[in-house]
C-alpha cells in the first residue's frame, strides 16, 4: 500500500525528529513542509529531502496531501487543526490539542462531522518503557493499582531553548508543556481521571533568558510555574502530580505506581525507553524488568505511523483526539482547582488506550 502523504507545518526545534521519522516508517512520507518563515521551510526541505516547501495556506489547500502534521507553538494548534480538518485532511499535532477543552471539543466535533481523524502527541507512551509497565500492571504483578506519584521538576527552559517565551505564556508553563507526557502515561497505565484538586503558584514574575539566541531578554511569567495536584481516577486510584519550572534539582522518581501486591517504577514519560523497576510484596528491593516491547530509543513519529495504520484499519488511534482532549481537560481542571480552591470534575472522558503489540513496528501493521 502506498505511504500516506503528509504535509508538515512548523519547521522549528522539534521538526528534525519528525523529518527523520518520515524516512524510518514505511506507511507515511513527508511530501511538503511549511513555516511562517518561508526561508526556514526551504532550508528544512533541502536538508531533509522533502520535495516541496510551501506557505502554510498553500499546504492546507494542497490536494496531494492526505494528512497535516502540526509542529507549531501551542497557541496556533487549534486554528491549524480546524483549517486542516475543514480542508478534509487528517491531522496529527504536537501537544496540547488546544488551549482549552471547549475549543478541543469543537475541533473533534468538526473532524467527526467531516469524517477525518485527529491524533495528538505525545507518542512516547507507545514506546517500550510505558508499554512494559502497562503489561506488568495488566498481568497483575502489582495487584490492584491504588496510588501513584508523578514528578516533573526543573528550573525552566530559558537556559537552553532558542525561543522560550511561549513556555511562560498561556498554553505553556510546566503543566501544559510537560503535563501531557505524564498524564497520557497515567491514563495509559490506569485509565481515565474522574476529578482533581490542586494548588499552584509562580516563584518569579519574569524570567531572564540565558540561551545564546536571546541572551538577556526578559520574559514575563503569565502562567503558574509550579502546580501540585491530586487526581482521583475512575478506577479509584489516587495520584499525586507535581509539575514545576521552579526547582533547581531533585531526586524524586518520574513515575511510580503502587498496588495492593507491589510497586512499579516507570521511566521518564518524555522518553521511549528507560528502566522499569518492580518490587513485589515480600521482596527486599526493586528489580529491573526486561522490556517487553520495541521502541526503546528515540521514536518520535511512532504515534503518527500508528495513526496511519488505524485510519486504514478503520479503528481509533491509540494517541487519538479523545485521549488528548481528556488530558487537556485534566490540565484545565487542575488550573481551575488551584485558582478556585475547589475539587473539579473532569468532563471529557477517554477510554484507556489499547496496549501496543509486542512485535517490531517500524514495518507492518500495528493493529
Amino acid at each position: 500500500m502506498n505511504p500516506m502523504r503528509v504535509g508538515l507545518i512548523g519547521c522549528g526545534n522539534i521538526a528534525p525528529v519528525y523529518f527523520d521519522a518520515g524516512h524510518r516508517f514505511d506507511n507515511f512520507r513527508i511530501v511538503a513542509c511549511a513555516d511562517q518563515d518561508h526561508a526556514r521551510a526551504e532550508a528544512a526541505a533541502a536538508l531533509h529531502g522533502v520535495p516541496r516547501a510551501l506557505d502554510p495556506k498553500a499546504l492546507l489547500a494542497d490536494p496531494e496531501i492526505d494528512l497535516v502534521l502540526i509542529l507549531t507553538p501551542p497557541p496556533s494548534h487549534a486554528d491549524l487543526i480546524g483549517a486542516a480538518t475543514a480542508a478534509g485532511k487528517h491531522v496529527y499535532t504536537e501537544k496540547p490539542l488546544a488551549l482549552d477543552a471547549a475549543r478541543g471539543r469543537e475541533l473533534l466535533g468538526q473532524a467527526a462531522r467531516i469524517g477525518v481523524t485527529v491524533g495528538c502527541a505525545p507518542d512516547t507512551v507507545l514506546g517500550a518503557g510505558i508499554q512494559t509497565a502497562r503489561k506488568l500492571i495488566d498481568d497483575g504483578w502489582i495487584g490492584r493499582p491504588v496510588s501513584a506519584t508523578a514528578f516533573m521538576q526543573c528550573a525552566g527552559h530559558e537556559s537552553w531553548h532558542p525561543d522560550p517565551a511561549f513556555y511562560y505564556a498561556p498554553g505553556g508553563g510546566p503543566l501544559f508543556d510537560m503535563g501531557p507526557y505524564y498524564l497520557s502515561a497515567l491514563v495509559t497505565l490506569l485509565g481515565p481521571v474522574e476529578s482533581v484538586c490542586a494548588m499552584a503558584g509562580a516563584a518569579f514574575d519574569e524570567r531572564v533568558v540565558t540561551s545564546a539566541e536571546r541572551y538577556g531578554e526578559r520574559i514575563p511569567v503569565r502562567v503558574p510555574t509550579h502546580v501540585a495536584g491530586v487526581l482521583r481516577f475512575v478506577s479509584g486510584a489516587i495520584v499525586t502530580l507535581v509539575m514545576s519550572f521552579d526547582v533547581v534539582g531533585h531526586t524524586l522518581p518520574h513515575l511510580e505506581i503502587h498496588g495492593s501486591a507491589g510497586s512499579l517504577r516507570a521511566p521518564d514519560p518524555n522518553t521511549f525507553g528507560g528502566p522499569v523497576l518492580l518490587k513485589r510484596r515480600g521482596a527486599d528491593a526493586f528489580t529491573e524488568m526486561p522490556l517487553s516491547h520495541p521502541h526503546a530509543v528515540q521514536s518520535r513519529g511512532l504515534g503518527l505511523a500508528e495513526m496511519v495504520d488505524a485510519i486504514r484499519a478503520e479503528r481509533s488511534p491509540r494517541a487519538d483526539g479523545d485521549l488528548a482532549l481528556h488530558v487537556l481537560g485534566c490540565m484545565e481542571a487542575l488550573h481551575t482547582a488551584a485558582r478556585e480552591s475547589a475539587y473539579v470534575s473532569v468532563r471529557d472522558r477517554a477510554a484507556q488506550p489499547a496496549p501496543m503489540p509486542m512485535e517490531i513496528l517500524d514495518r507492518g501493521a500495528m493493529s
